[in-house]
């Protein structure tokens, strides 16, 4: 509760921007989220067979972290303690009837992470650290407890080991790369903002 506190005061900032954006769990939502640290800005149409991996992931890790929210059915922040999110009324009320505990969103963003990061290993790091931002972004935002974005990585991370000794998920991966290797090659989905959005992450934001 007390980074629940501390972090109210981010309202307006540019991270705050940045924590509006991820939350759109869509997958178009997510190659937006990532399309700085993978140089290409990327839709579920203009890559089909990657917006497809993303989507059954998502569908994976969507199911255990729900499975886990439903048992301990734990308060989310701003339940407990008065304190700004950023969302809309309509948003926030929406979450009151979810469960703070574990992160479905930060469990979405680090499986996403770890895929991205096993179809372009060079921007492994990179595309790790925004991974960690977009769960971070859930405490910026004031809708999760920290316990709770921290236990959605483990999820993501538990699911991505499961998904791996999957031939069919090993197969959509590589169909997946191929088709990212060449809309880089392309050089036609060419981000924007990306200075903006590396000085507001650059420093955690608690």
């Amino acid at each position: 509760m007390a980074v629940f506190r501390a972090t109210r005061s981010l309202k307006g900032s540019e991270r705050w921007k940045i924590a509006q954006s991820d939350n759109d769990l869509s997958v178009a939502g997510q190659l937006h989220a990532f399309a700085c640290v993978l140089g290409v800005a990327l839709t579920p149409e203009a890559a089909p067979k990657l917006a497809h991996l993303l989507g059954r992931a998502n569908t994976d890790t969507f199911d255990a972290a729900r499975a886990v929210k439903f048992h301990y059915l734990h308060k989310r922040p701003f339940q407990v303690a008065p304190g700004d999110v950023c969302l809309s009324a309509e948003g926030k009320a929406q979450l009151e009837r979810s469960p703070d505990y574990p992160s479905a969103h930060s469990s979405f963003g680090w499986n996403t992470g770890l895929i991205l990061a096993e179809l372009d290993p060079k921007s492994g790091d990179a595309i790790l650290a925004r991974a960690r931002a977009y769960g971070q972004s859930r405490v910026v935002c004031g809708v999760h407890n920290l316990s709770a974005v921290e236990t959605g990585w483990l999820i993501g991370a538990a699911i991505f080991a499961m998904e791996e000794a999957s031939p069919a998920f090993r197969s959509d991966l590589d169909a997946a790369r191929s088709e990212l290797e060449e809309l880089r090659s392309a050089g036609k989905f060419k981000p924007k903002g990306c200075e903006v959005e590396a000085a507001a992450l650059a420093k955690s934001p608690y």
